[in-house]
């Protein structure tokens, strides 16, 4: 799970841009007002080939919004320069804001061949910006007479972020310095489209397809269903076909008693980009590491972990290393607990000896334990989770404790026949934006699941407010036959999780686009992992869980064995996920460009999994040539952000707990307007002290994850 942000800070001229011709102006939809609701993008008019010319085009202009600004030859102030600049880039953010969201799912060749073609020129584009001397110096003049300007806090707080963001982009390094800076990062944008595209493929290309009916055994009949319409849609009826997806990874994982076949489908996810093929990752991740060591160690920093972190609350590698150790030692002693409950289920289930459990096995004996323990079968749960209630839960969980609402509109233009659109109103009335759910797989899809913007709230250069553009993508079982698509307790929680990524979207409030809701790295998972708090609640899940046949609320007894299971398998879930985070960490971490340059990149996994001690049965959640989040998707000495905002996110639900009122008003009203609306109005830990009134304990997080 990821919230994707793809407006463009930065951005320039590249050579030889040419100004749009009146009849292809006319026929690109970009160069006009849609015309539609809310300016909602025109999907109906959208062609690939209106791209390419709307980005070229927008460079162009916002170059000549920066030159306005540098021959301005009044005495630099916050107007004339901070704000103009704030407000610079609207048909470029416009145009970016709609191509890079498709490219993540509606991709196809054409799309990756304009995205390598573009990318070197954003990228340009960028550092011509960020290392303009004469736009340097006018905010240099701002931001060192700020005190003098009588500007108020947040015009001094855009002030500041926009000089450090400068210094961070290469506007105070010497010439020789700009020049490779400029290099690395247009080989960088090149390489990271690279690995996303092969992990595209890779994902795409591996089908288990399976023609004996007793190979299904063990499986639920919506996993078999989905396989039959996969196979079919593939042109094989009568077959069944498994993909990577985790719709059809997980369940087959779970409840396949094929161990073979659960071998082979472990194997192919995990080994993504790593078979040494024309998709395989290894060189790119190589590459990258040195580049990123090589642009920290222009900006003085030892390793790229330092460079990252320097912005994040985190600060330094140091104070992620141990927050991330101290967790990792308990989860890994809590899995091997949960190791030994499988391997003596299996034992006293009648066998001599005690089973070893391989990796591609944990799935399906951890399921058999919770069955024995907690009598709990995630299916019995499946009927009364339907999309439709779960989504519906959401928004009146929202409502309660918001106010807000969603109406479904069918007049917006989509790009994908099946995305629903929601109008989302305050509890004033007014109108908050618009919220875009996309919800099944397909192979022009990336994996996982996220939230971004075709447009992001925010007030223009004449000061009008335009509201946000959001967007929901998920990969979840589509329904099948009379059955609708029927959710998991994990996808039920990542459908909140990005549900609340929205809500920060929406919520955010803010004249400048550089602070409104701009947030640490390690802040930003806090609003959406909050929500997943509310969703797991029996007040709440009684609220949206109602079976899809006769409309039954779940019975207390199922609502029960969630409570009762919550900590069940978390020794797993929190060992695969923290080391995958510490892996990331050791990658940023390297300081020497040698030592990248011969690294064995399995190898330096394997190793660095070794060193911690990770259990031979776990893996971390993503191997080196798939982690998408680190390599494409602006994670890098970033993953742990995850549990970094956990610690938030339990510490303020627990609050609301404390309150006796899980909606409590005056709590929810200062979460908003704190920890969303403001929240770029100051620091993150600020912004959470304001309404938590002290820092936020870790214990309630260990108590989730029962490590304590």
């Amino acid at each position: 799970m990821k919230i994707k942000n793809i407006l463009i800070i930065f951005a320039m001229s590249v050579i030889g841009l040419t100004s749009c011709n009146s009849d292809s102006c006319n026929e690109n939809p970009f160069f006009s007002d849609y015309g539609t609701y809310l300016e909602a993008p025109a999907f109906d008019k959208i062609k690939n080939e209106h791209y390419k010319p709307a980005i070229i085009e927008g460079m162009k202009q916002q170059k000549a919004e920066i030159e306005a600004i540098c021959n301005n030859a009044e005495t630099p102030n916050f107007n004339n320069t901070i704000w103009a600049f704030d407000k610079s880039g609207k048909l470029l953010n416009k145009v970016s804001g709609v191509f890079f969201n498709m490219m993540e799912c509606m991709s196809d060749d054409e799309m990756l061949a304009i995205a390598e073609e573009v990318m070197p020129m954003i990228t340009a584009h960028s550092d011509d910006i960020a290392m303009n001397p004469v736009l340097f110096e006018k905010i240099k003049y701002v931001y060192d007479h700020r005190t003098e300007m009588g500007l108020d806090d947040q015009q001094n707080r855009v002030v500041e972020k926009y000089y450090k963001d400068f210094i961070r982009s290469g506007a105070g390094l010497n010439t020789d310095d700009q020049a490779k800076l400029r290099e690395i990062n247009e080989k960088l944008s090149i390489l990271s489209l690279q690995f996303g595209n092969n992990l595209l493929k890779e994902n795409s290309n591996f089908k288990l397809v399976i023609d004996n009916e007793a190979d299904l055994a063990g499986l639920p009949q919506s996993s078999i269903d989905a396989a039959a319409e996969q196979a079919k849609k593939d042109g094989m009826e009568g077959k069944w076909a498994f993909t990577l997806s985790k719709p059809s990874l997980i369940p087959f994982l779970t409840y396949s008693d094929n161990s073979i076949l659960r071998e082979k489908i472990y194997n192919a996810y995990y080994n993504r980009c790593d078979n040494n093929n024309e998709y395989d990752n290894k060189a790119i991740i190589k590459e990258m590491l040195a580049l990123r060591l090589q642009k920290a160690q222009l900006f003085g920093f030892d390793n790229y972990a330092n460079y990252v972190l320097d912005n994040n609350m985190a600060k330094n590698a140091a104070t992620v290393d141990k927050f991330l150790d101290d967790i990792f030692y308990s989860a890994n002693e809590l899995a091997k607990k949960e190791r030994h409950e499988m391997q003596c289920l299996y034992s006293n289930n009648g066998n001599a000896e005690p089973i070893e459990i391989t990796r591609s096995d944990w799935w399906y004996f951890a399921e058999k334990l919770r069955k024995a323990k907690y009598d709990f079968d995630e299916n019995q749960i499946r009927p009364y989770l339907s999309l439709d209630n779960v989504r519906d839960g959401m928004f009146m969980a929202a409502n309660k404790l918001y106010g807000v609402t969603f109406e479904q509109r069918n007049d917006i233009p989509v790009y994908f026949e099946g995305v629903e659109t929601y109008e989302v109103k305050d509890f004033d009335g007014s109108i908050l934006g618009l919220l875009y759910l996309d919800f099944y797989p397909r192979e022009s899809k990336s994996s996982g699941a996220w939230c971004t913007g075709f447009r992001e709230g925010g007030y223009d250069i004449d000061g009008v407010w335009h509201p946000a553009l959001i967007q929901l993508v998920m990969n979840f079982t589509p329904a099948s036959g009379d059955t609708p698509a029927l959710l998991n307790w994990d996808e039920t929680e990542t459908m909140w999780h990005e549900f609340g990524h929205s809500l920060h979207a929406f919520f955010s409030k803010g004249k400048y686009s550089r602070t409104c809701g701009s947030v640490p790295h390690d802040y930003v998972e806090l609003p959406s992992q909050i929500m997943e708090n509310w969703a797991a609640e029996p007040e709440v899940i009684r609220m949206y869980a109602k079976h899809y046949q006769t409309g039954e609320v779940m019975p207390d007894s199922l609502i029960e064995k969630i409570e009762n299971s919550a900590l069940f398998n978390q020794g797993f879930n929190t060992t695969e996920l923290i080391a995958a985070s510490i892996l990331d960490m050791r990658y940023h971490e390297l300081t020497d460009i040698d030592e990248i340059n011969n690294l064995d990149v399995d190898e330096f996994e394997a190793q660095q999994m070794r060193a911690i001690g990770l259990i031979h049965e776990i893996q971390p959640r993503y191997r080196s040539t798939n982690f998408s989040h680190v390599f494409s998707g602006g994670y890098s000495a970033g993953y742990y952000a995850y549990t970094w905002a956990e610690v938030l996110d339990k510490d303020a639900f627990n609050y609301f707990k404390e309150s006796g009122d899980l909606f409590n008003p005056d709590l929810a009203k200062s979460f908003r307007i704190n920890c969303l609306q403001e929240c770029g109005n100051d620091e993150g830990m600020v912004q959470y002290k304001k309404f938590r009134g002290q820092e936020p304990s870790i214990e309630p997080y260990l108590e989730a994850r029962g490590l304590k």
